[in-house]
C-alpha cells in the first residue's frame, strides 16, 4: 500500500512538472470561439493580480479569461475561460483551493487544481469590478460597476447571498477585509464619495474616511488591522494612510503624477507598494513615513502591484503587456511574463499572407507569423499610440502612423524590421495611412482636416488636398489608383489623384461617417455610419444601392472579401460582433461572436481564406473563413481558381465558337460566344487586376486588339441587363488600361542576366518597332525587327522583345555593359543592361 501511494505521489509530481511546458506549446489554441483557428496574444490585463496563499501561483484576469502562472518559472499553468466578456477581477480563497473571478454580471468559482468551474453567483446587474475573500475563506465579497453600485457578501459553501451594501454613486473599485474578518472597507471611484468601513456582523456603518475628493481606486488593510491605505485619481494622485479606529488621516504620500491604480502592504506591514497610470511602482516605508524608491521598467500604466504572501516576490502588471516578478530582497526582476498587449488599434496582412503587422496603444508594432502565431519582431520608435499600420503592395515596406505627442509616419523594412525613415505630420492626430495600389504614394489623413499625399520612397510632399471641414476619419484608394475616397463627419469626398483635386463630394446632415472600404472592382464604396447602418454607394452614380442594418454599436471597420461578393463589418462598444454580408443581395449571412471587447480592425489574407480581427481585448483572432462561409462556385469562374477575373475572360475567348459541353459556355446555351464573355466580365470583382497583376504574370492575357474586337461584338447585341452593362463597362475600362498614353521603353528583366533577357515596351499608337543592341563602345551587336505593332503594352514574356545574348552571327557575347535602343517612326529611347557570366 505504501508503495502504491508513493508511486501515485511520484506520478502526480511528474505530471505537474511537465504539464506547464506542454501547455505553453499550444496555448494559442485554448478556449477559441467557433470558427477561429488561432489566437494571437493572451488578452489585455483587466484587473488586479492575485497570488495563491502558498505563493506558488499567480492569477491574471484578462479579456479572454484567467491565466494562471507558476511563480517560480513564469510558465503557464492553466487558462480558465468563461462565456462572458472577459474577467475584471480575481481572488484566491485563503486555502488556495478556490479561485473567484468577476466578469460581466456574475461571479464564478473555480477549482484551482482541475480548472473546473464550480458554480456561478448571480445578482449583480453590471460588471463585477472587485472581489475579496474573508480571511477564513467562508465569505466572498463582490463589488459591482457604476450601474449596480452594490457590494454582495456570498456564502462560499452554499453560493447563497448573505448580505448586500449599496453605494449611492460610482463603481466599487476596491474591497478589503480587515485581518480579523469583522469589517469590510469599500472604495468607489465617484467624486466626493468617502471610503466606508462596515461591520459585517450587523451590517452597520462603522467609519467613513473622507479625503479623496475625486474618488478612490484602491484600498488595502495593513496586517495589524489598525491602518488602511488608499489611492486617489484625477487631480488627487495621493496615497493616504488612515487610522481605522478614529477615521483620522495619519499621513499622505506624494509620488505619482497620475491615477494611483493599485496598492499593497508587504506581509510584515512595514512597506507599502503603489502603482500608477504613470507607469511607475513606488515603495514607501510606512513606519517612518518615508519614500524608498521608484521602479520604472514598465512603459505604460501599471494596473496592479502585489506582494506574494511569503513576502519574497513583488509582482507588477502593466498595460504594456508585461508582468514583472521581483525579488524583494534586492528588487531585481527575476521573471518577466509577456503577451498581454492592452489594445490593438490596427492590423494588416502582407501580400504573401505569411506576416501580420499590428499596431497598439503601447506604441509598438509587432510582426506575427500567420501560420505559427509566433512574434517575429517588435518595432519600437513611436512615442504615442499607433493609429494605423499598412503593408506596401509588394510587401516590402510597412507604414505606421501615430497621434498627439508623436504625429509621425514611420516606414519600416518588412523583411528585417529595421527602421527606415519618418515623415513629419501636421497638427493633430494622424488617423490613417494607406499605400496607393502601385506602392508609389502614401495618403495620410492629417489632423488639420486635409489629405496629405507623400512619395512612399522619398517622403516628398506631393500634394495637400483641401476640402474637408472636420477631422478625416478614414480614407482609401480606388483599386485602379486613380481616385481616393475620404470621409469626415458628414462628408464623403472623391479625389482625382492624377489632377490632385476634388472630383466630387456627398454631404449629409443626418448621420456621421466612421469608416469606409472600396470593393475590389472599384464600383462600390461601403461606409459605416453613426446611425449603425452600412451604406453601399455606387461610385459612378454616387447613389446608395443598399442599406445594411443589424449592428447595435459603432461600426468600427469594413473589409471586402477578395471575390467582392462578401463584406465583413466589425462592431464596437455594445456590439463586439463581426457581421458577414452578401453584397449582391444585402443579406446578413452570419454573425461571428467571440471578441470580449470592441473590435477596431479587420483584414483578409490576399487569398481570402483567413479573416483577421483585432481590438480592445488585446487579442487578434485568425478566422478560418473558408469553413465559416463556404463560397459557392460560380459558372463565371471558368478556370476554377476561386476568383472571377480577367484570366477567365481569356479562357472564354480562347474557346470562341466551340459547341457542346464546355466550361467556357457560361450561360449554357451550347455555344461559347460573346455573350459568355460579357457575362464573365460583368462578374469580375477586381477590374484593376489587369494593369498591375497581369504585368507581373506570364499567363496569357488579352491584347488591345482583342478587347476592341470583344467590344465591337458586344455593342452589336442588345444587352440591357445590369450584369451585361457592367461587363461592357469593364471592357471599356480594360481598353483604356491597355492603351498607353505615351510610348516608352521599359527596364529589361532580368537585369543583370545570363544568358537571356526580355525587353518590354509600350506603344501609344500603331507603328513599326525596331530594337538595336549596342556594346559599351557603341558598336551595333544585334538588331531585333519586331515588325508592325498595334498600340498596347508589351511587357509579358510572350509579348516583349527577346534577346538570347548572342550577336548577329549567333555567338554569345562577353560579360559587360550593353545598351538597347527602341526605335519607331516618332520615338527613340535607350537603356542600359548588364550581362554577368
Amino acid at each position: 500500500m505504501k508503495f502504491i501511494r508513493l508511486s501515485i505521489l511520484i506520478l502526480f509530481f511528474t505530471i505537474n512538472l511537465f504539464l506547464p511546458n506542454a501547455f505553453t506549446q499550444d496555448y494559442l489554441q485554448w478556449g477559441l470561439p467557433d470558427g477561429v483557428k488561432m489566437r494571437i496574444g493572451k488578452g489585455a490585463i483587466w484587473g488586479n493580480l492575485d497570488f495563491s496563499p502558498d505563493s506558488s501561483l499567480l492569477a491574471v484576469p484578462t479579456a479572454i479569461g484567467i491565466w494562471v502562472y507558476e511563480v517560480h518559472t513564469g510558465e503557464i499553468n492553466n487558462l480558465f475561460t468563461t462565456d462572458s466578456e472577459g474577467v475584471r477581477c480575481v481572488a484566491f480563497s485563503s486555502d488556495g483551493a478556490i479561485l473567484a473571478s468577476g466578469s460581466a454580471n456574475d461571479v464564478q468559482l473555480w477549482d484551482v487544481s482541475t480548472g473546473r468551474n464550480l458554480t456561478t453567483l448571480t445578482g449583480h446587474t453590471d460588471i463585477v469590478r472587485s472581489l475579496k475573500f474573508s480571511p477564513d475563506g467562508k465569505t466572498l465579497a463582490s463589488g459591482g460597476g457604476s450601474k449596480d453600485r452594490s457590494v454582495r457578501l456570498w456564502d462560499v459553501s452554499t453560493g447563497t447571498q448573505k448580505a448586500i451594501f449599496t453605494e449611492e454613486r460610482g463603481a466599487i473599485r476596491s474591497l478589503a477585509f480587515s485581518p480579523d474578518g469583522k469589517t469590510i472597507a469599500i472604495a468607489t471611484d465617484a467624486h466626493g464619495e468617502p471610503i466606508k468601513i462596515w461591520n459585517i456582523s450587523d451590517n452597520t456603518l462603522k467609519t467613513s474616511l473622507t479625503g479623496h475628493q475625486f474618488g478612490t481606486l484602491t484600498i488595502a488593510f495593513n496586517q495589524d488591522g489598525k491602518t488602511l491605505a488608499s489611492g486617489g485619481q484625477w487631480y488627487d494622485e495621493t496615497i493616504r494612510i488612515w487610522d481605522v479606529h478614529t477615521g483620522n488621516l495619519k499621513h499622505t504620500f506624494y509620488g505619482h503624477y497620475d491615477d494611483v491604480l493599485s496598492i499593497d502592504f508587504n506581509p510584515d506591514g512595514n512597506i507599502l507598494a503603489s502603482s500608477g497610470y504613470d507607469g511607475t511602482v513606488v515603495l514607501w516605508d510606512v513606519v517612518s513615513d518615508t519614500y524608498i524608491t521608484t521602479l520604472i521598467e514598465h512603459s505604460l500604466g501599471v494596473r496592479s502591484v502585489q506582494f506574494s504572501p511569503n513576502g519574497r516576490i513583488l509582482a507588477s502588471a502593466s498595460w504594456d503587456g508585461s508582468i514583472i516578478l521581483r525579488d524583494t530582497t534586492n528588487l531585481n526582476p527575476t521573471t518577466t511574463i509577456t503577451g498581454h498587449t492592452h489594445v490593438y488599434t490596427s492590423i494588416d496582412i502582407s501580400t504573401d499572407g505569411q506576416t501580420l503587422v499590428s499596431g497598439s496603444y503601447d506604441r509598438k508594432l509587432r510582426l506575427w507569423d500567420t501560420v505559427t502565431g509566433k512574434n517575429i519582431a517588435t518595432l519600437t520608435g513611436h512615442i504615442d499610440r499607433i493609429n494605423s499600420v499598412a503593408f506596401s503592395p509588394d510587401g516590402r515596406i510597412i507604414a505606421s502612423s501615430a497621434q498627439w505627442d508623436d504625429k509621425t509616419i514611420r516606414l519600416w523594412d518588412a523583411a528585417t524590421g529595421a527602421y527606415m525613415t519618418y515623415l513629419l505630420g501636421n497638427r493633430g492626430d494622424l488617423n490613417k495611412v494607406v499605400f496607393s495600389p502601385d506602392g508609389k504614394m502614401l495618403a495620410i489623413s492629417c489632423g488639420d482636416d486635409n489629405v496629405c499625399l507623400r512619395d512612399a520612397v522619398t517622403g516628398y510632399q506631393i500634394a495637400t488636398l483641401h476640402g474637408h471641414t472636420n477631422q478625416i476619419r478614414d480614407l482609401a484608394f480606388s483599386p485602379d489608383g486613380q481616385s481616393l475616397a475620404s470621409i469626415s463627419d458628414y462628408q464623403l469626398i472623391f479625389w482625382n489623384i492624377l489632377g490632385r483635386k476634388l472630383k466630387s463630394q456627398i454631404i449629409n446632415d443626418t448621420y456621421r461617417l466612421n469608416t469606409l472600404a472600396f470593393s475590389p472592382d472599384g464600383h462600390i464604396i461601403a461606409t459605416g455610419c453613426s446611425d449603425l447602418k452600412i451604406r453601399l454607394w455606387d461610385v459612378y452614380t454616387e447613389k446608395v444601392n443598399a442599406v445594411l442594418t443589424g449592428h447595435t454599436g459603432r461600426i468600427s471597420d469594413l473589409i471586402f472579401h477578395p471575390n467582392g461578393r462578401i463584406l465583413v463589418s466589425s462592431g464596437s462598444w455594445f456590439d463586439k460582433s463581426l457581421r458577414i454580408w452578401d453584397t449582391f443581395s444585402g443579406e446578413l449571412k452570419m454573425t461571428l461572436n467571440g471578441h470580449p471587447s470592441s473590435i477596431e480592425s479587420v483584414v483578409f489574407s490576399p487569398d481570402g481564406n483567413t479573416l483577421a480581427s483585432a481590438g480592445d481585448g488585446g487579442i487578434i483572432y485568425l478566422w478560418d473563413f473558408t469553413s465559416i462561409i463556404p463560397l459557392q462556385p460560380t459558372a463565371s469562374d471558368v478556370n476554377g481558381d476561386g476568383i472571377v477575373d480577367i484570366y477567365d475572360l481569356v479562357v472564354v475567348a480562347a474557346n470562341f465558337g466551340q459547341t457542346g459541353q464546355n466550361v467556357a459556355d457560361v450561360n449554357g446555351d451550347g455555344i461559347v460566344d460573346i455573350t459568355d464573355l460579357i457575362k464573365v466580365a460583368g462578374e469580375i470583382t477586381n477590374t484593376n487586376a489587369a494593369p498591375s497583376q497581369l504585368r507581373e504574370n506570364n499567363r496569357l492575357v488579352p491584347t488591345k486588339t482583342d478587347i476592341e474586337k470583344w467590344l465591337t461584338q458586344a455593342q452589336q447585341l442588345t444587352l440591357t441587363d445590369a450584369t451585361s452593362q457592367k461587363g461592357i463597362h469593364l471592357l471599356e475600362q480594360l481598353l483604356a488600361v491597355f492603351t498607353p498614353q505615351e510610348t516608352a521603353l521599359l527596364p529589361n528583366y532580368p537585369n543583370p542576366f545570363n544568358p537571356e533577357t526580355w525587353i518590354p515596351y509600350q506603344l501609344a499608337e500603331p507603328t513599326d518597332v525596331t530594337i538595336n543592341i549596342y556594346s559599351s563602345n557603341g558598336q551595333l551587336i544585334r538588331t531585333l525587327q519586331m515588325g508592325h505593332k498595334p498600340a498596347g503594352i508589351y511587357q509579358q514574356s510572350n509579348r516583349a522583345a527577346y534577346w538570347d545574348g548572342k550577336n548577329e552571327f549567333g555567338e554569345p557575347v562577353a560579360s559587360g555593359v550593353y545598351f538597347y535602343q527602341l526605335s519607331t517612326a516618332k520615338f527613340s529611347a535607350t537603356r542600359r543592361m548588364i550581362i554577368r557570366k
